[in-house]
């Protein structure tokens, strides 16, 4: 199976997203390893501050020489030129929070795996014209379960995944895979500001297990 194949089937059956950025290193590498004691699979490492070039890079050795399976993912991609510099440091697949045009043509040309962000049925379909598979939903909290579930008939062959206020609790992630979707991205509900301030990296690894707990009995 391809790297791109891989990803499409690994995000829905995951099915959270941690995303995470954070400015210092070793607090970026701590958080990926708690992630992975949890046993997740893949993250989005966003490109949120100055740091962020430099500590993907550091990820990406951590998990090639560390943690095996694990595939790295890079959001917050706003153009062409960031998509190829993450590409380059070794990025499996670029999110983007809109639809970037250019940044979806580097990635196609360089057979990485893109997922996008939407809003409106608008931007869905033109997504999907240009080939997306997964579809972001942001921000998610603006838009809720019942946007979702009311376009779901008018998109059978995509994936959706919220992300933006999801919560971590059975009401907030059974409501929106009742609605349809195949993941949920989780940022600062599930890796919270105390995790990386005060290293509670234990905890953040309970939390993960939960999410995907609650997960599995949603489906």
């Amino acid at each position: 199976m391809d790297k791109k194949a891989t990803i499409l089937k690994l995000i829905p059956e995951q099915g959270i997203l941690p995303l995470y950025f954070n400015k210092d290193e070793e607090v970026s590498v701590n958080i990926l390893h708690a992630l992975y004691n949890a046993g997740i699979k893949t993250i989005e490492y966003t490109n949120r501050g100055e740091a962020a070039l430099k500590n993907f890079a550091r990820l990406r050795k951590v998990c090639d020489n560390d943690l095996g399976g694990m595939y790295l993912g890079v959001g917050t991609i706003k153009d062409g030129k960031s998509a190829q510099a993450f590409i380059d440091a070794g990025a499996d697949y670029i999110i983007s929070p809109g639809l970037v045009e250019d940044a979806i043509e580097v990635a196609d040309n360089n057979n990485v795996f893109w997922l996008p962000g939407c809003m409106t049925p608008t931007e869905i379909i033109k997504a999907e014209q240009m080939g997306a598979k997964i579809i972001k939903l942001f921000p998610g909290n603006i838009l809720g379960p019942a946007f979702m579930a009311s376009i779901k008939t008018l998109f059978p062959n995509l994936l959706f995944m919220p992300t933006g206020g999801v919560e971590l609790t059975a009401e907030s992630i059974g409501g929106w895979f009742k609605a349809g979707v195949c993941a949920v991205g989780m940022g600062s509900q599930l890796i919270s500001s105390a995790v990386m301030e005060r290293g509670k990296y234990a905890e953040l690894t309970e939390a993960t297990k939960k999410a995907i707990e609650i997960v599995k009995s949603s489906r």
